[in-house]
């Protein structure tokens, strides 16, 4: 019998990878396809399964079916064909672009870090080695192969597939997958992360189409679940932000932002725009510091097509963020470090969005201590991930093997996310064309998985199943 066997985003939020094996041969014979490579990150058991052999052998998987470029989803790629993957890796243009600038400084930020605790002695394994380099990662771009969204691919008479839009971030999609069974046709959706179904009037600041796909019609449903177990504030977030950052600047402090440079950073820098520009904060110096930066918005800006119409409107009254007075992509070492020469009042945004990594860290060693500063979250902290340690009100933090004190006000916006929440994602399961046989959780904390499995048996009268950690599940 057929099977999906999750190897990963079950029981946890990160590293999405979902196993179809339509011959049901658990040696691997038949056609085997992989469903997201992420890599996992947060608690310490978790990031060890990074560390790892593959569950299932690269070598005798044929394909793999990427749904959008962030890491937990991506970032196990280099890893994979470093073991031995040597089929294609399938995605949309956007998420080709995005994970060739993603997945190497993935691989550099980890050199850096091995070669950090190398020179410290900080970390208990002599010597520490990074997961992968950014030469892995450039290698693995080579297997990637662009399928338009909307596009049939075929990989067997038995197997296809086609990307739909999911409205997460730039280039995100849903798998819609159809495979012949013993002469019956089932159809699989695989919804990786699911945008918000709302638009910017609820959803404000967002650069993408709000709402994913409708009307699709599974015999088979893995879907995320991200926020299972919350609600987004309904409310703009903009007055609360202009507070935060005017508080900030009359006591001389900076801002600081963890944020991904995919999305959540754009998404920042256009309503800083809007907000400086209509006069609710000052003119102050913005700074998107990460190596990325430049590149995430030149891919951005490449992609129009994909545009929320706010998006458009700001674009052409102002031009491209490239050129706007004050704002600041520093792309080399030298450019971040003079940013913490500066003593006077500035947004640092800064990836990762977790803290998890990059420079990030080194702005938060230098403003955590000091309590005129602000440190904002924009985003989802993951349980144990370094982001998590200092929004839950922490005394200090870790950072580079140094117990650094929390002084600096920490505060967090709920309202930039990209993540559909319960009432959205029970409005676009109201789309769709019939019932699904049965619905998978993954990808989200237990809590979440179980809440939301309870309202969509509730609300829907589904049958709804939370997927576990290397559970086969059989394909009917």
């Amino acid at each position: 019998m057929a099977y999906i066997q999750f190897l990963g985003a079950a029981g946890t939020v990160t590293g999405s990878k979902h196993l179809i094996n339509l011959s049901g041969d658990p040696a691997g014979r038949g056609l085997q396809v992989l469903v997201d490579c992420g890599l996992f990150q947060g608690q310490k058991e978790w990031r060890e399964r990074n560390w790892q052999p593959s569950p299932v052998a690269p070598s005798q998987i044929e394909a793999v079916i990427l749904t959008h470029a962030h890491l937990d989803h991506s970032g196990w790629l280099p890893r994979f064909v470093k073991e031995g993957f040597r089929g294609a890796i399938y995605a949309t243009p956007a998420t080709i672009d995005l994970c060739g600038v993603l997945l190497p400084d993935s691989g550099h930020l980890q050199e850096e870090d091995a070669n950090f605790h190398n020179k410290h002695r900080s970390s208990k394994h002599q010597p520490a080695l990074p997961l992968y380099t950014e030469q892995d990662a450039q290698q693995c771009m080579q297997y990637f192969k662009p399928v338009e969204f909307g596009q049939s691919v075929q990989l067997t008479p038995e197997f296809s597939f086609r990307f739909s839009r999911a409205a997460h971030i730039l280039g995100s999609s849903f798998a819609e997958i159809t495979a012949k069974l013993n002469g019956a046709t089932r159809a699989l959706l695989f919804t990786g992360d699911i945008g918000r179904v709302r638009n910017s009037q609820v959803a404000p600041g967002r650069v993408v189409h709000s709402g994913p796909t409708e009307g699709e019609s599974p015999d088979v449903l893995v879907m995320e679940s991200t926020y299972g177990n919350r609600l987004h504030p309904t409310s703009d977030p903009r007055p609360e932000l202009a507070k935060l950052i005017n508080a900030t600047v009359a006591r001389g402090g900076c801002v600081v932002i963890p944020a991904f440079a995919v999305e959540r950073t754009q998404k920042v820098l256009f309503m800083l725009k809007d907000m400086m520009e209509s006069g609710q904060i000052p003119r102050l110096p913005v700074h998107a510091d990460s190596p990325m930066a430049v590149q995430a918005v030149e891919i951005f800006l490449k992609h129009s097509e994909e545009f929320s119409d706010e998006t458009k409107q700001l674009i052409a009254k102002y031009g491209s963020p490239l050129t706007w007075q004050n704002f600041y992509f520093d792309s080399k070492v030298e450019d971040s470090k003079k940013i913490n020469d500066s003593k006077f009042p500035s947004i640092i945004i800064s990836s990762s969005g977790m803290a998890t990594g990059g420079r990030i860290q080194h702005h938060l060693m230098q403003r955590l201590p000091d309590p005129k500063n602000l440190v904002l979250f924009i985003g989802f902290q993951a349980p144990g991930t370094r982001g998590a340690s200092i929004k839950s009100g922490a005394p200090s933090v870790k950072i580079f093997g140094q117990e650094v004190p929390i002084r600096a006000q920490v505060a967090t916006l709920e309202q930039f996310s990209d993540h559909a929440d319960t009432p959205e994602l029970l409005e676009w399961l109201r789309t769709f064309k019939k019932q699904p046989s049965v619905t998978y959780l993954v990808h989200g904390e237990p809590a979440a998985s179980s809440q939301l499995r309870m309202a969509m048996t509730s609300a829907l009268g589904w049958k709804v199943e939370v997927a576990q950690w290397m559970q086969k599940v059989d394909v009917k």
